[in-house]
Formats: C-alpha cells, sequence, structure tokens
C-alpha cells in the first residue's frame, strides 16, 4: 500500500462514520490539530503511541499503523500553483505579502529565517457581524543565516546587530 492509498482510506472512513476533525484529533491526542489532521493527510508523522490511537480507531493493520509512524514526502499532492482557491489564498498571500514579511524580519531579527520547523500553528474562528472571521496564528523560530569562515569582528551569525 502506498502512503496515498492509506489517506484514501482514512478519509473514506472519516466520511462512512460522519467523523470530524475535532472528535479524530481528540482520540488521537498529543498535538495540534494542524499537526493530526497534516498526519492523516500523509504530510506530517504520528509518534509510536499516537499511530496505535489512529490504528484502533480507524481499525488499520499493523502495517497501516506503522505507517503513520513514518517519515512522509512531504509536499506531494498539491500542485505548484496550487488549483484550490483556499490553498491558492494561502499561495497568494505570500507572493504579494512575501517580500514585506521577509523585510519586517530581518529588520527585527537580522539576516535569517522563521523556521517552518521548529513552528507553531493555531487555526481559529472570530466571530465577525460581517461575517466570520478566519484566524491563523504562526510562530517560529528564528534561525539566524550562520556566516562561514567569519573571523575577528565579523559576526558569525546573522543575529539583528546592535
Amino acid at each position: 500500500m502506498k502512503r496515498e492509498d492509506l489517506t484514501e482510506k482514512l478519509l473514506d472512513i472519516k466520511r462512512e462514520k460522519g467523523w470530524s476533525w475535532k472528535y479524530i484529533c481528540e482520540q488521537i491526542g498529543g498535538y495540534a490539530e494542524v499537526l493530526i489532521v497534516g498526519a492523516i493527510l500523509g504530510q506530517m508523522k504520528l509518534t509510536k503511541p499516537q499511530a496505535a490511537n489512529a490504528g484502533e480507531l480507524f481499525g488499520l493493520s499493523k502495517a497501516e499503523t506503522a505507517m503513520l509512524n513514518e517519515v512522509p514526502m512531504r509536499g506531494t499532492g498539491t500542485p505548484m500553483p496550487p488549483t484550490d482557491p483556499l490553498i491558492y489564498r494561502f499561495y497568494e498571500m505570500v507572493m504579494v505579502n512575501g517580500p514585506a514579511w521577509k523585510a519586517l524580519i530581518e529588520e527585527e531579527f537580522g539576516d535569517g529565517i522563521m523556521s517552518a520547523i521548529d513552528f507553531d500553528m493555531g487555526i481559529e474562528r472570530v466571530a465577525n457581524p460581517k461575517g466570520d472571521r478566519v484566524k491563523i496564528t504562526m510562530s517560529g523560530k528564528f534561525l539566524p543565516y550562520k556566516y562561514y569562515g567569519a573571523s575577528g569582528n565579523v559576526p558569525e551569525y546573522g543575529f539583528k546587530e546592535g
């Protein structure tokens, strides 16, 4: 079985049982919803205890349960640029706002990047009389670039200079 096949099986079971993502996440536990849903969709991995919880919940074989604990090939399945309108809007946000985000992060922190590995994300609904809003918060560790071969009074890392 390929990982994509397991994802389809899990989504079929979710539909058949009428489960919400919230219910599935509560049953598996241990991570933020974004990570658990990402694992079910084949983009993240679960710990062995979480995979066991998922295996029991979905009635999976040993091999299928073990597959949920394997490091996935992330980013597969989404064409670039994305064609799904919701996913495309995120792509659009990065294309339009990315240069400004980069400039502001570098001004505040220095020469580096925001980690997408040491990273937290939350999604919540915010009531608004003009139409509810989606609030997404992201928090990633700042990783300064290392300046290889730095010596003397030249900084070794790209932290913001005083």
